[in-house]
């Protein structure tokens, strides 16, 4: 257990900052889901749609520090090419 005041201190920064992470990181898997249902579905203009509502959530996840930069690229990438694919 913390002994020090600025070990207490750090506990309690921590804490709260894992609660918004943790707030972050579903937020931006709910937005993925929302994507992948659209694909799914095969409804390209809800996918597109879909797509352009989660990438910037996902992008500052990457920024955030939630999930490496070039995961997040990686998958943005992998998903837009799926939608691209689906036919109009």
């Amino acid at each position: 257990m913390a002994n020090t005041s600025s070990a207490k201190k750090m506990v309690r920064k921590i804490a709260r900052r894992t609660e918004v992470n943790k707030a972050r990181r579903s937020r931006m898997r709910t937005m993925v889901r929302n994507v992948e249902e659209a694909i799914a579905s095969g409804n390209a203009s809800a996918a597109a749609a879909a797509l352009t509502i989660a990438e910037p959530e996902m992008m500052r996840a990457a920024q955030k520090g939630i999930v490496h930069k070039s995961t997040m690229s990686r998958k943005v990438s992998r998903l837009a090419k799926r939608v691209r694919a689906l036919p109009a």
